[in-house]
């Protein structure tokens, strides 16, 4: 029970150290994207008989790029640790807009407590979808850049682990929440309304194509944040507690 203890405080230290070493901008643009694509998964945007798309998608890319230039430089442990953080905000900004929307009012707010009140199921299927891609993601993308042996921190190493790593994720996330969304959940409580797999498999592949696009587009920013975060040696303290690690 105290070794328990003792590795939650000493994760529970180190989580906090971490977010206070990585800069405030891509931990605040990675929480929004979380929040929102959460959101946006409400609507599907496109449907026919082999492919089925939400809004989600519009906005996933942001998470899976900033998960990248995480893992980059401060190891995929370190991202996974944030993508929970991004998890938890994102949990209690849910609880606070479910309150908000079941507060009695005069005036007629059906529309908006619908919109912001959202559906447990899809929140639970996304959470579960976010996590295990957050995970996979991560993990697969330090993976990849070990088999870069002469030069690990060039711009080739960075964006084959992003494309690879966004790409798999991407596919993950979308299909793991399309599965729970729309195959298990959606039938029970949404009169019949469901995807077929098909559609989850078709609607995975597409989504993490059109991300994978999105990423190519802008991982030569996320290279360059990367070299300057490096250049001003960020997150020194963060290393120094957890001890050196090979990126």
């Amino acid at each position: 029970m105290k070794s328990i203890f003792f590795k939650a405080k000493t994760a529970l230290k180190e989580s906090v150290v971490l977010l206070r070493s990585i800069p405030s901008p891509v931990v605040a643009l990675f929480v929004v994207s979380v929040i929102t694509m959460n959101i946006l998964a409400n609507k599907t945007i496109f449907q026919n008989e082999y492919l089925a798309i939400d809004g989600g998608i519009l906005v996933s890319w942001l998470s899976f790029l900033s998960m990248d230039v995480v893992t980059k430089h401060f190891g995929p442990k370190a991202s996974t640790r944030m993508s929970i953080f991004a998890v938890l905000v994102n949990l209690l900004t849910c609880l606070i807009f479910y309150l908000v929307s079941i507060i009695p009012t005069s005036t007629d707010y059906a529309a908006f407590n619908s919109i912001i009140g959202g559906t447990w199921f899809i929140l639970l299927s996304s959470t579960v979808a976010f996590i295990c891609s957050a995970i996979i993601n991560n993990f697969l993308n330090y993976g990849t850049g070990l088999l870069f042996k002469k030069n690990p921190n060039g711009k080739l190493a960075f964006i084959t682990r992003s494309y690879v790593s966004t790409f798999i994720g991407q596919f993950f996330d979308n299909l793991i929440f399309a599965v729970l969304c729309f195959m298990v959940f959606a039938p029970i409580f949404w009169d019949g309304f469901s995807w077929t797999l098909i559609q989850c498999v078709t609607c995975s592949i597409l989504g993490a194509m059109l991300e994978l696009a999105m990423e190519i587009f802008f991982s030569p920013i996320g290279y360059k944040i990367t070299k300057n975060w490096e250049k001003n040696d960020i997150g020194r303290n963060y290393f120094d507690l957890v001890g050196e690690v090979k990126r």
